[in-house]
């Protein structure tokens, strides 16, 4: 029964969306490529505890929010703790972020237990760095794997709105490694800019949002320092704060304030 009811409602949004001329998330074929073949990472011994965890808390209820993605969304947990005490704490956000994560690692998570028996408000999608480098994934690709969760996360949970926000601007591996130099745009950052763009289009402004805070991240010469980012990928307090603030009147547009 499950099966069928999650069909039917596949075949709904694709006729909704098709009469309305929209780009349809569901429309990505599984399995045609890495990007959207679900996998999970059990070469990591902390990966399969840490999503036991988000499917306890989650028995728990009273989940308004949920945010999705990669090393730079789990690590709000470290330097971005105190943004998100302030900021996600009262919203009953929980943090679905895997460092290393690609989306083929989201899409099993969903699909594995991790947005069951919940209703939030909004969930926030960020992911696909890990699929941008060298040859792994094409930014075509890359917008598949995104479509692809916003379409589980549309299915599984109708009730929730979704914003997609355009990938982070980030360093190549030469200017990670330099330790001193700044970034500035470079093939993985642009790969990353096209498949935001690409994922962008299945935005309907009703339930699914697209949202570029990138330039906020960037000094007066469209420049990526370390003083935001330290490693060129990851944002300490100060990038998270510029994260938040950037994002914050998004989320009361599409959750209400906080209390």
């Amino acid at each position: 029964m499950k099966k069928i009811f999650t069909l039917m409602l596949c075949l709904a949004m694709l006729v909704s969306c098709t009469a309305l001329g929209k780009i349809n998330p569901c429309d990505v074929k599984l399995n045609s490529h890495s990007a959207v073949t679900p996998a999970p990472r059990l070469d990591k011994d902390w990966w399969l505890p840490r999503h036991n965890a988000i499917l306890e808390r989650n028995k728990q209820g009273n989940v308004d929010l949920i945010m999705v993605g990669d090393s730079i969304t789990h690590y709000w947990e470290k330097g971005g703790k105190q943004i998100w005490d302030q900021y996600y704490a009262k919203r009953n956000t929980v943090n679905m972020g895997f460092s290393g994560d690609k989306t083929q690692h989201v899409l099993w998570r969903l699909q594995n237990g991790e947005i069951n028996d919940i209703n939030p408000k909004l969930a926030v999608v960020m992911i696909g760095t890990n699929n941008s480098k060298a040859d792994d994934n094409t930014a075509e690709q890359i917008a598949d794997g995104i479509k692809a969760i916003v379409c589980e996360l549309r299915t599984r949970l109708p009730n929730t709105k979704v914003l997609i926000l355009a990938i982070f601007p980030r360093g190549s591996d030469q200017q990670r490694e330099s330790k001193t130099q700044d970034a500035v745009p470079n093939p993985r950052w642009e790969k990353n800019n096209k498949a935001g763009k690409l994922a962008s289009k299945i935005a309907d402004n009703k339930m699914i949002y697209y949202l570029d805070i990138n330039k906020k991240f960037l000094n007066k010469k469209g420049v990526l320092t370390r003083e935001v980012m330290p490693d060129l990928l990851h944002p300490q307090e100060k990038g998270y704060k510029i994260w938040a603030e950037a994002m914050e009147p998004t989320i009361v547009k599409l959750m209400g304030k906080t209390k």
